[in-house]
């Protein structure tokens, strides 16, 4: 069989307030490209379908239209919940899904769903392993170990019965890490993510399986071994310098006899690039290419530019976010200035900004051309 692994898919994602809804209906449309290209099986989603919890009406309506697309051309599709979804909106009509296999496990209620599925190789097991936290596995087995995330989940899959003898997939959608070291983040994770902590589960739990689809990270990896994957989300989603670097790929698993999986990682291109422009004003403006792209500008030039972001945006209308390296930026960074940036308001951390630059405060006119420019870039209102 061939399966196609995704996740985080964050259907209704903003970044820095804008809308990435079309940039996600042109990336599932693309993935549906590579799924008929390839002839594929199935399509596992390792959770993070939407967002938030309660979903928008429009990120509804695209998961809709991506799952009955996929029904149309008869692919089986498995469904677990991440953390950013709502584990009983996502099994909303879940039983009515498996007329036309659809097979969704959104909340973990003792045991784990298994799906059994035929292939000309014999039987293959998918198990389905929604978002879980220790307690949720405290409350059905008070009597075993659940004191970390990692002896958790390993009592979830002791009480599976898995036939080692036959092919068995899972997915999961955890911080799972393998003995060479955690997982990279690609920034864009806001998720409970408590690095080095009982959040962090050994990709040793996994020894059973022969394919591991994961979930939870955006950066495309394996752990442990090369069938134990984290797909990544299909998209860039922060102005993280790891995130902007990184290629965002479907990977499609073909497996035959037991003990011969095969991985394979397709590319994928984005509607809009999120690319990182330094240089001067003038220079950026002039220069500018592919305008239509997420732009994150940093300005080299030594003094305030007067409405940058609004020049900016005539060039770039999709620019996120501005800001400045220079002499003076590069000196507050260095003195490590700490201004308690919780306790004071935006005019008491400008206050002391400036006195830290000037010796002074700023006057009336200055204060104008601050307010108006952190107006433009949407720190205040």
């Amino acid at each position: 069989m061939k399966f196609i692994h995704l996740s985080d898919l964050h259907l209704g994602k903003s970044v820095n307030e804008f809308s990435l809804m079309k940039d996600q209906e042109y990336i599932l449309q693309e993935i549906l490209g590579v799924i008929e290209k390839e002839s594929a099986d199935a399509v596992l989603i390792a959770g993070d379908i939407y967002d938030r919890a309660v979903p928008s009406e429009e990120a509804v309506r695209l998961f809709d239209e991506f799952l009955t697309t996929l029904s149309e051309m008869g692919k089986k599709v498995f469904i677990i919940s991440g953390n950013h979804d709502s584990d009983e909106r996502l099994n909303y009509g879940s039983r009515l899904f498996l007329a036309k296999d659809i097979f969704i496990s959104g909340k973990y209620k003792g045991e784990l769903t298994r799906v059994d599925t035929r292939d000309a190789y014999g039987v293959l097991h998918v198990w389905l392993m929604p978002y879980i936290k220790a307690s949720h596995v405290a409350h059905y087995y008070p009597k075993e170990d659940t004191s970390t995330y990692d002896a958790a989940i390993r009592t979830v899959i002791e009480k599976c019965e898995i036939n080692r003898e036959e092919r068995n997939i899972i997915l999961v959608h955890q911080f799972v890490a393998g003995s060479n070291g955690t997982p990279e983040l690609s920034g864009s994770e806001n998720a409970v993510l408590n690095i080095g902590t009982i959040d962090k589960i050994s990709a040793d739990s996994f020894a059973d399986f022969d394919y591991v689809a994961l979930g939870h990270i955006h950066s495309a990896q394996c752990v442990g071994r090369e069938t134990i994957r984290y797909a990544g989300s299909p998209l860039k989603y922060s102005l993280n310098q790891r995130e902007i670097l990184s290629e965002k790929s479907v990977p499609v698993i073909t497996m035959e006899e037991k003990g011969k999986v095969e991985v394979k990682l397709f590319p994928l291109k984005p509607m809009r690039e999120v690319r990182r422009i330094k240089g001067e004003l003038k220079n950026l403006i002039e220069n500018a290419v592919d305008t239509d792209d997420y732009i994150y500008a940093t300005l080299t030039n030594e003094a305030f530019q007067f409405d940058a972001m609004a020049r900016l945006r005539e060039v770039y209308p999709n620019i996120m976010k501005m800001d400045y390296d220079n002499t003076t930026t590069r000196a507050i960074q260095e003195s490590d200035a700490d201004f308690g940036t919780e306790e004071k308001s935006f005019r008491e951390l400008v206050e002391a900004f400036y006195q830290l630059l000037n010796g002074r405060l700023p006057n009336e006119k200055e204060w104008e051309l601050i307010e108006a420019e952190a107006k433009e870039v949407g720190i205040i209102e």
